[in-house]
């Protein structure tokens, strides 16, 4: 397939660059896959479309603030780190702007001394090795240093509010430098809600790298390389899920990070020729484009994604793509917001 066959015509006032005021008093729209309706609804009326033999699966990654501005030792030079992932202990990747400044050897101080970086080599696609030196614990100095680390369409610096309205109401693993967004829209209360009617709510955890926001640049999208991301599948939650797919139950997917730990984690159980899902601990860089066949989840509570990026690709695969295409044209004419910050879709 040709990338041009993901594209659509979108605004640039339609991108939402601040949260809405309540976490699910955004915009919803309902994609009916059955007879191909569409509905234009708002976030909290998304118990209306859960059954009580459903199990919701979440990710649980917490966005670390993975942004710091430093100076380079021995020049004064202002840099910028996007730390994209922790390779071991105190080592990470990470994004250098202006990289040309940052070579193995060099150094850079942030917050007055408080965190110091290393250069110690290259990795990919232009990111630098680095190794920080501190004193006390590295988490509790970038949350007091760094920055959230927004996507680079929401045009602004992010804030304190941010902190809070960047990250699900039920992250807990530290690792994401991107938040799974469809979560986003969860209160506590709605998700109380969700258990008081009976749905089965389920966690798994995928770190979510930078490669989200990587642009496809394959002219045939078949020739494009996902990057690989960390996830982790526990024994309760593939209890849970399993349970619900042999019960006959949907599995109603949060986002596209949770959709494709959900299928990286798939395997055809001997006994009954059903998928189920295996626990554990891997990595994935499963690419779900339209031919794909979704092996565990029936469902998908989604955000409106850019164009020719690789998650319109993931959701033309559930649905027909001229159907999405159409959808998101619909969402242009209504003046839904769209991206990270912006309005949800359910695909059911």
């Amino acid at each position: 397939m040709n990338i041009e066959d993901f594209d659509y015509d979108l605004p640039k006032e339609l991108i939402a660059q601040t949260p809405a005021e309540q976490r699910d008093s955004c915009r919803l729209m309902v994609l009916n896959r059955e007879n191909g309706t569409i509905e234009h609804r708002h976030f909290h009326d998304i118990l209306e479309y859960l059954k009580p033999t459903d199990c919701l699966v979440m990710n649980d990654s917490r966005v670390i603030p993975a942004r710091l501005y430093g100076i380079k030792d021995g020049t004064g030079a202002h840099v910028e780190f996007l730390l994209s992932k922790r390779i071991d202990g105190d080592e990470w990747e990470s994004l250098v702007r202006p990289g040309r400044r940052l070579k193995p050897g060099d150094s850079v101080t942030f917050g007055d001394g408080k965190l110091k970086a290393d250069v110690i080599g290259y990795g990919s696609d232009g990111t630098r090795k680095v190794k920080f030196n501190y004193e006390g614990i590295f988490m509790e100095r970038l949350e007091e240093l760094g920055k959230m680390p927004l996507p680079p369409y929401i045009e602004r610096e992010s804030n304190d509010e941010d902190k809070d309205m960047y990250q699900t109401v039920y992250a807990r693993e530290d690792g994401s430098v991107a938040a799974p967004t469809a979560g986003l829209h969860f209160t506590d209360q709605l998700l109380e809600e969700a258990k008081a009617k009976g749905v089965k709510l389920a966690y798994v955890t995928l770190h979510v790298g930078i490669g989200t926001f990587r642009p496809v640049k394959c002219e045939k999208i078949e020739d494009h390389h996902m990057h690989f991301e960390e996830y982790f599948i526990n024994e309760v939650t593939a209890d849970v899920i399993n349970g619900t797919i042999k019960a006959g139950g949907r599995i109603v997917s949060v986002g596209t990070t949770s959709t494709r730990t959900l299928e990286s984690a798939a395997y055809k159980d001997d006994a009954s020729g059903e998928y189920l899902v295996k626990a554990g601990h891997g990595n994935t860089g499963i690419f779900i484009y339209p031919g794909y066949e979704y092996k565990i989840i029936d469902a998908l509570i989604t955000n409106f994604h850019l164009p020719k990026s690789t998650l319109i690709m993931l959701i033309s695969a559930l649905y027909d793509r001229e159907k999405i295409l159409e959808a998101y044209k619909v969402a242009v004419d209504e003046k839904y917001r769209f991206f990270s910050y912006g309005d949800a879709m359910l695909i059911e």
